[in-house]
């Protein structure tokens, strides 16, 4: 009893340090009275690139990937993060210019500005908002509930532990803005990353660093075509994944456009890549691995039980504040980017121009917050969360994708065309994952793409008679779209 009550209160000081030296860092940087969206929603163009680096890697790397990914309890799905580097460089050197020369607050901002058309913006930020509010919201705070149900094997219901949550996510992310919730994932994620770190050591000697006894297909990189990514696939859909990802998703490209200038906002995406390549393919599969050696096959719940006996109590609160706060910064991430969607793409453009930003995000904030709650026991039911996250963005990512694509390379494209092919394209994936799946999902996101981009163009032609010009030369020299 005395060991818990020591967890529980290092638990709450932990958690109340870090949001002491938030408060403090926060409190330093110059405060403005505007209720502009760049002030809300871009912390005012004030993150440097440390805080951008870490807000990247934490809004990313949370309980749904140290929980999801070491619940395959394989090797394979460490290609998830090495690849995310690619999609971190094409961020970088294609799309961030394009942000900052068009000053956007969200992505969707650069599709109005190359289509000319306030609709397609409202489109592809609907979208968005969607999948955040039905998909990574309620993803969060189930995944973040589940790992501390079975760290600290209590007996209280997950759907209690998920609405303190998303409680405390919701109060966070509307006092705090994205300026309090980036520097909260920058020092939570060196936390973090820490503790992780000490997991997989202390994984590694609990088994005496010998792998024997475990499955080779546990323990190859390269996938075949009945594993979870088939080593082809890495050379098709994978990199088109990450580059919806890492370069268009709104809750990541959020942090980047919120630097002073284009340069310093490159830097930081260069350190999350870094970080990405060096540090965290290694957390999110090893520590899977070696539950499976010690207790089997038991999918999503391996790496709260193996931190729950691996480290001390002590220790073992230190690390659930760690990752409480990663579970609370991933959600206020994915809710403060959610209702810069909304405002931005669709309340300011139909309902009210003039609109009091505050005041809004408070209403869609309570929305979200309840809903991501009604989503929970959805996700209860599936059998690995992180397969159910891909597989779901999939019937979103390609389609957006393709609008960007064509935006990007080609212009006098009316976006009509675009808009009625990306609405196709969500049909067509979902027609071949729950209807006809004649390859590998990760192959047809690829199809998809090829097939969105072709759609765009043919309606573009036959049905608008525009001919398409391809303009493609550089990010720096692309001309308006239309």
């Amino acid at each position: 009893m005395q060991l818990e009550v020591i967890q529980v209160a290092v638990f709450f000081a932990v958690t109340a340090a870090i949001a002491l030296v938030t408060y403090l860092k926060c409190r330093q940087a110059p405060r403005s009275d505007s209720d502009s969206n760049r002030d809300y929603f871009l912390a005012g163009g004030g993150l440097s690139w440390i805080f951008i680096a870490g807000s990247i890697t934490l809004t990313n790397l949370s309980t749904d990937q140290l929980v999801g990914m070491n619940g395959n309890q394989m090797m394979l799905m460490a290609w998830w993060e090495i690849s995310a580097v690619l999609g971190l460089i094409i961020l970088a050197k294609i799309f961030l210019p394009q942000y900052y020369k068009h000053r956007c607050t969200t992505t969707t901002e650069l599709l109005e500005k190359r289509y000319n058309n306030r609709h397609i913006r409202a489109l592809i930020g609907g979208i968005f908002l969607l999948a955040i509010a039905f998909i990574w919201m309620p993803a969060a705070i189930y995944s973040g509930s589940l790992f501390m149900q079975n760290m600290f094997q209590v007996d209280i219901p997950l759907i209690v532990i998920a609405a303190a949550f998303a409680l405390l996510g919701g109060a966070y992310a509307f006092f705090g803005g994205l300026r309090a919730v980036a520097v909260s994932d920058t020092y939570s994620g060196i936390l973090l990353l820490g503790m992780a770190i000490m997991v997989v050591i202390l994984s590694l000697q609990a088994i005496d660093y010998d792998f024997s006894g475990i499955p080779a297909d546990r323990l190859t990189m390269i996938g075949d075509d009945d594993s979870p990514i088939p080593w082809t696939t890495l050379l098709t859909g994978m990199i088109f994944i990450q580059t919806f990802y890492w370069s268009t998703n709104q809750v990541i490209t959020q942090r980047a456009m919120a630097a002073p200038s284009l340069k310093e906002a490159q830097k930081g995406v260069f350190a999350a890549a870094g970080i990405r390549l060096l540090i965290v393919p290694a957390i999110v599969v090893l520590p899977g691995i070696v539950a499976y050696k010690l207790y089997g096959d038991i999918g999503d719940a391996a790496y709260g039980r193996l931190v729950g006996e691996l480290l001390p109590h002590w220790l073992s609160g230190i690390f659930a504040a760690a990752l409480a706060a990663a579970v609370l910064t991933t959600y206020n991430s994915n809710l403060n980017s959610a209702v810069a969607l909304y405002v931005c793409d669709i309340h300011e453009n139909y309902v009210n121009k003039d609109v009091k930003v505050s005041k809004i995000s408070a209403i869609v904030t309570v929305i979200l917050v309840a809903n991501s709650l009604l989503m929970v026991p959805m996700y209860q039911k599936a059998d690995s969360i992180i397969n159910l996250l891909q597989q779901l963005w999939g019937l979103l990512s390609m389609p957006i994708l393709s609008i960007f694509i064509v935006g990007l390379m080609f212009r006098n494209v009316e976006a009509k065309a675009g808009m009625a092919a990306v609405v196709m394209g969500v049909f067509i994936y979902a027609f071949f994952s729950f209807v006809w799946t004649p390859i590998h999902y990760i192959h047809l996101m690829l199809v998809t793409l090829v097939l969105c981009v072709c759609i765009a163009l043919t309606l573009n032609r036959l049905v608008f008679g525009n001919r398409a010009e391809l303009v493609w030369r550089s990010s720096e020299e692309l001309a308006p779209a239309v």
